[in-house]
């Protein structure tokens, strides 16, 4: 199948890797030359802009960071609505279901269907296609994709109104968020306690707090210090105060959800935006004077 991709970073790259690795013949785009020829070094067609992706092929894939940059590489100049062979637009990005039927308004004004298709699963499920992939929109239109989504990971249908996988997304996110901060203060009071954080982790993932960042972050991640996880604290504050944007709408109290966001500001502020999700331990470290790490 022909498809256009836009956005190669973290997870974009190995999303559309995987697109060429299945025989996909894929045209892409990025802000940055050196992502763009990576890329068509496997085998991919490169292109300027992306309205050129979206003159070369009807199905076009967009990963990109923020809101704001969906909407223009969406509806703006130079942007997929000005492509002359589009059909089909999914965003695999995190936006809010605000912005997904604004984007969903525009395009449709162009006879061009937005699938809203957020993912899940990190830098390391994109890269070996586990990705949980949320997709939302025209149900024959999802199911004309599916195959392509599938190249991504496991495929779920959560509805056909716009917004509807973005509204999935932020519920996960936010969970996601929370798991990572509730861990963070239980590992810093262990190890203050005298506590080893190996055998800490080991009772916790045999228990009833078994969690993501108890079964993955913190044991390959924290405990050897790397820092790695591929998300930095501000994707992940963006995630979080989209979610309490929408809880706010719709009338729904989200007081943990406020509570997560104080820490992850917290360590926005300290450690820096930029840095690695998983720092958001260190403020707490650094107030306790333990690091939780392994001996």
């Amino acid at each position: 199948m022909d498809i256009g991709f836009i956005g190669l970073g973290n997870m974009g790259f190995h999303m559309a890797r995987r697109l060429v690795e299945a025989g996909h013949r894929l045209t892409v785009a990025d802000t940055r030359p050196e992502a763009v020829e990576r890329l068509a070094r496997l085998g991919a067609k490169a292109a300027g802009s992306p309205a050129d992706v979206a003159d070369e092929v009807e199905t076009v894939i967009a990963s990109l960071p923020t809101p704001d940059v969906v909407h223009a590489v969406a509806t703006g100049p130079g942007g997929v609505i000005e492509g002359s062979r589009v059909r089909r637009f999914i965003d695999t990005s995190t936006t809010g279901s605000v912005m997904a039927k604004r984007v969903f308004a525009a395009l449709a004004a162009r006879n061009i269907v937005q699938i809203d298709s957020p993912v899940s699963g990190g830098v390391g499920g994109a890269a070996k296609g586990t990705l949980a992939v949320m997709a939302s929109g025209p149900r024959p239109d999802v199911a004309a994709v599916e195959p392509v989504l599938g190249v991504f990971g496991k495929v779920f249908f959560v509805g056909e109104q716009p917004g509807d996988g973005q509204t999935m997304k932020l519920a996960n996110n936010f969970l996601s968020a929370t798991a990572m901060a509730a861990t963070s203060e239980a590992m810093v009071m262990g190890v203050k306690a005298g506590l080893d954080p190996r055998v800490m982790l080991d009772v916790i993932n045999a228990g009833t707090g078994r969690n993501t960042a108890t079964e993955h972050k913190f044991p390959k991640i924290i405990l050897p210090g790397t820092f790695d996880l591929g998300f930095t604290n501000a994707l992940m504050i963006k995630d979080v105060k989209l979610c309490l944007s929408e809880a706010s709408t719709l009338g729904v109290p989200m007081e943990v959800a406020q509570a997560v966001m104080r820490l992850l500001q917290l360590a926005c502020d300290e450690i820096g935006p930029d840095a690695d999700l998983t720092t958001i331990v260190q403020p707490l470290e650094r107030r306790a004077g333990v690091e939780v790490r392994a001996k």
